[in-house]
């Protein structure tokens, strides 16, 4: 199977894992494990911690059991994964926003605050279960018992469109499609600022562009962030390369403090948008990874637009259009949800303060 495109972390792999200590690395061994530990695996620190006590983090097939045992550059260790639980996943009754359904796939409208899939910490209430319920034995069973039918992936705090495969003939066409960046995703986002090609700044940020039509244009690699494994940076001579394009859709105060912004993606990566836009200064509104501590001013659009936008609980982000072509039938298909109401309540006060 081909990597999913993905905005959520992989589930940890069961079995050996092998890590390089890069260079300049921490210097303790639970500390430098948390930074190179690839994000795929899904070892959270505590996590990591208990397999250092318990003998699973092992040097030329020796454990080592002390987490302050100072490493160095290109030193490498064996860590030995076993899944924490054996969990069943298991039908839940959550109501679903389906969108479009037949026998080889399922569409929905995935809200705020939904885990797509299984994964530590987060083993019920997911996209997954609810879709165990509706949809029976018929998901393809392509992704395992956590992920069954899962073809691509939206954060937790993200709303917006999803198609799960329902028949292993339509997940391998459906990832099919996704590898090779054929699939149509427009995001609309809620920026501070407003990105325009007449901004000299702009202009010299590594990566960024301007298209025909005034079109931003960001163009970097992504790699995990080499002290916070939660977060993606930008980076140029490692990681795997993302591209995202944003039009501005509408503009709010004078001079501009914040703007709705169609963002889409040529390359699906985790956390692009967010990454992408923080890197040309105009981070989502209420983005509390990547957005930093910029807010609203007042004076531009009032105290309770301003006060709306800079309480704002999650980031401003919601995946509006999804298009692709069925797998099966060959048709053309795509579909549009409209903004969840949080992001449409902080539209239309900025909207109505201008």
């Amino acid at each position: 199977m081909p990597q999913l495109p993905s905005d959520d972390d992989d589930d940890a792999p069961e079995g050996l894992l092998h890590v390089v200590i890069g260079e300049d690395p921490p210097d303790r061994l639970d500390k430098a494990l948390v930074r190179e530990v690839p994000e795929e695996a899904a070892l959270s620190r505590s996590r990591l911690m208990k397999m250092i006590a318990e003998g699973k983090v092992l040097k030329g097939g020796v454990p080592v059991t002390d987490p302050k045992t100072r490493v160095t550059e290109g030193e490498r260790f064996e860590l030995v994964i076993l899944a924490e639980e054996d969990l069943q996943t298991l039908p839940e009754n959550i109501p679903l926003d389906v969108i479009w359904e037949d026998g080889d796939l399922i569409v929905v409208n995935k809200p705020v605050g939904m885990v797509v899939h299984p994964a530590p910490g987060s083993y019920t209430g997911t996209l997954v279960n609810a879709l165990l319920f509706h949809c029976g034995d018929t998901l393809s069973g392509v992704g395992g018992a956590k992920r069954p039918g899962i073809v691509h992936r939206i954060d937790k705090d993200t709303s917006g469109l999803l198609v799960v495969a329902k028949s292993d003939r339509a997940h391998h066409g459906l990832a099919a499609q996704f590898e090779k960046h054929t699939v149509n995703r427009h995001y609309v986002a809620l920026v501070h600022g407003s990105p325009s090609a007449a901004d000299p700044r702009l202009r010299g940020v590594k990566g960024v562009s301007f298209e025909t039509g005034g079109i931003l244009r960001i163009a970097t690699h992504l790699a995990r962030h080499r002290t916070d494994r939660q977060r993606q940076a930008v980076v140029w001579n490692e990681g795997r390369h993302a591209i995202t394009r944003a039009r501005v859709v509408e503009e709010y105060g004078l001079p501009p403090v914040a703007s709705l912004v169609d963002c889409w993606l040529e390359t699906g990566r985790t956390h692009q948008i967010r990454v992408h836009m923080a890197h040309a200064g105009h981070g989502l509104i209420g983005d509390q990874t990547y957005g930093g501590k910029r807010r609203v001013a007042p004076k531009a659009v009032g105290e309770a637009a301003a006060e709306l936008a800079n309480t704002f609980p999650r980031q401003a982000l919601h995946a509006a259009t999804l298009g692709f072509t069925h797998p099966v039938t060959g048709e053309e298909l795509q579909f549009e949800a409209p903004l969840p109401a949080d992001m449409a309540a902080l539209v239309e006060a900025l909207r109505n303060a201008g």
